[in-house]
């Protein structure tokens, strides 16, 4: 049985990459097949088809979006917080291991909080956008 955790492991990394990804793929499908299914009908009854269907089917799956201050601001706050918390996790973490082994405790709170440091990072540039378009420069 300890020998199956480490495929299980691999197993479930791989399905939260690829299950997601798979299901909202499946569902789009499943409304561009539902939206085509009502445009054969109508074509067989000899309807015109509504022009927001064929709105829908001709655009994008997603709609154009602007950059904006605020929206850059958002994404600091959000990967600010995210960087912070792996920060503390791994400084909490540490302390915790480091009560049974000094050097192992110290590897892994490192590691971790140095991973928190990436999305701090990149929080980090979004706040300096943010507060370089509200200062009047475009960047």
């Amino acid at each position: 049985m300890v020998d199956l955790v480490p495929i299980f492991g691999i197993f479930m990394i791989i399905a939260l990459v690829v299950g997601p990804v798979w299901i909202t793929s499946y569902f789009r499908a499943k409304e561009r097949q539902q939206l085509h299914e009502t445009l054969r009908t109508a074509y067989e009854k000899g309807l015109p088809p509504p022009p927001e269907l064929i709105e829908k089917l001709t655009s994008g799956s997603l709609p154009a979006t602007t950059e904006t201050p605020d929206r850059d601001l958002r994404r600091a706050v959000v990967l600010l917080a995210v960087g912070i918390g792996l920060i503390g996790l791994g400084l909490f973490l540490g302390y915790g291991i480091s009560m049974a082994s000094e050097e192992g405790g110290w590897v892994t709170g490192g590691a971790i909080a140095g991973a928190g440091a990436i999305p701090g990072m990149i929080g980090l540039a979004y706040l300096l956008l943010y507060v370089m378009k509200r200062g009047g420069r475009q960047v």
